[in-house]
């Protein structure tokens, strides 16, 4: 269970907040004052920090320096009443997580916390590899195949190494704990770790988000935001999904690459920083700076050092090392007893595509691990996907398909992002039917669609299926 520790000398905020925020996965402490909150930090070890900026004594901006020097990793959010306070700017340009303004919107700020506990749990759990011993809480990078035993070599030889590093593989692979690995074995460990998932924020917020911005810089701009490249200054920044990054923000990240310099947006003045850039995505960067999506001298600056996860497919061989180590957490996690796989069931496992790799892998194991009623995981157990064969057809055959099924498979094993895998599917069968009918030609099939053919051809590829058309 994370912690969160808030200090503030308003009762009734305090009862709000804990009230609104606590869960059966976040315990919330409360403090009075900033001495208070102090003594509590090195008893709880909290995961997150909600500071109020006027505490009776002592200054928003003394606690803040306080906190930072007993812990100068955990993530505090800077609350207050005073929309033009310089005390929180400053705060968040020293390395605060986010600073509100009170009335806070609880939903809001409940979002922020998730994302500090998720910043401290990357930051703070190590990532281990399997032959490592483990003491307490770990994520551990299973694998003992060959192109594992790579992707370890190239961790322990970049690591140290204060350069940039582009991790490449498909979805689910283990991009994020690559970088963490690499992150703790860094001479930057003991320094500030902030991760942004590039395709998960809008466009026209993501360069705010790493850049910041002026107050008045654009409409709904209403004060000064310091972004994550400011506060990561002398630690690590890990850009997921870079691939997915428009084309103004990629200048910016080339220029930081370049010189360790930006602008605000609607700023003019020059703010230099001195952050490790980590980035991944699951997109092929030569094929999208050929379709004039991706800079060119992006990529030149960061594949200097590549590390590229090979999908599960060609790793099977690890996979009952994987099911052992789901297994395991299952068991901790769900009070079960499940002490091996039936051997039929394993075959099963390694029979199977993975188009979701690991992380698909994990969600079969944890569904099956709920079905189990003794203490072997069966082939009864497995979710009908597994069974059957592969859910997502792999050639060109292309059965028909069943929807209702397909977002019950992916329901059971608790596949995330369904909407995004159920349109990919429905695509992959529309498209396929409608070339078919026009003998592929492209301009034919896109007025039937009522799509661009600009926009076809992105689907296509999206499904890898731009140079393969279906017979």
């Amino acid at each position: 269970m994370a912690t969160l520790l808030i200090i503030d000398d308003e009762p009734n905020l305090l009862y709000s907040l804990q009230s609104g925020l606590e869960t059966e996965e976040l315990s919330v402490a409360t403090a009075k004052s900033a001495r208070q909150g102090l003594a509590l930090i090195p008893k709880l070890m909290p995961d997150a920090v909600i500071v109020d900026v006027r505490l009776p004594d002592m200054s928003g901006l003394e606690l803040f320096e306080r906190i930072k020097a007993l812990d100068p990793r955990l993530p505090v959010v800077i609350i207050t009443a005073y929309a033009s306070t310089e005390t929180a700017i400053e705060a968040m340009k020293r390395g605060a997580f986010e600073y509100m303004l009170k009335p806070v919107d609880l939903h809001q700020l409940r979002e922020v916390i998730q994302r500090a506990v998720a910043l401290r749990r990357m930051q703070n759990v190590p990532a281990v590899f399997d032959d490592e011993p483990v003491e307490g809480q770990a994520d551990q990078i299973i694998g003992r195949s060959p192109p594992m035993q790579e992707v370890y070599k190239a961790i322990g030889r970049v690591a140290p190494q204060d350069v940039t590093v582009l991790i490449v593989g498909e979805s689910g692979t283990g991009k994020e704990l690559v970088a963490r690995a690499i992150y703790q074995h860094s001479k930057r460990a003991e320094k500030p770790f902030v991760a942004i998932n590039c395709a998960a924020i809008p466009d026209s917020l993501l360069e705010s988000e790493l850049f910041g911005h002026e107050k008045g810089a654009f409409t709904g701009a209403d004060r000064q935001r310091i972004g994550k490249f400011e506060q990561a200054n002398g630690g690590t920044i890990f850009l997921d999904e870079i691939g997915d990054m428009a084309p103004a923000t990629q200048a910016k990240v080339l220029r930081i690459l370049q010189e360790q310099q930006f602008e605000r947006v609607g700023g003019r003045d020059t703010i230099s920083t001195d952050v490790r850039v980590i980035a991944a995505t699951n997109r092929k960067l030569d094929e999208l700076v050929a379709a004039e999506k991706f800079r060119s001298d992006l990529l030149y600056r960061l594949n200097g050092v590549t590390i590229a996860l090979p999908p599960l497919r060609e790793r099977k061989e690890d996979i009952p090392l994987l099911a052992e180590h789901f297994i395991r957490l299952c068991n901790k996690k769900l009070e079960k007893n499940i002490t091996s796989i039936a051997p039929e069931a394993l075959r099963l496992l390694q029979a199977h595509d993975w188009p979701g790799n690991v992380r698909e892998l994990q969600n079969v194991i944890r569904f099956a691990a709920i079905q189990a009623i003794g203490d072997v995981l069966t082939t009864e157990c497995l979710p009908s996907a597994i069974r059957g064969g592969p859910t997502i057809p792999t050639g060109n055959a292309i059965p028909p398909l069943d929807v209702v099924r397909l977002v019950r498979d992916l329901l059971a094993t608790g596949t995330p992002d369904i909407y995004r895998a159920v349109i990919l599917e429905v695509d992959r069968v529309l498209l396929t039917e409608v070339l078919r009918h026009v003998n592929n030609n492209q301009v034919q099939a896109s007025e039937l669609l009522g799509i661009s053919r600009t926009t076809l051809r992105d689907k296509l590829q999206k499904l890898n299926m731009l140079h393969t058309p279906p017979n």
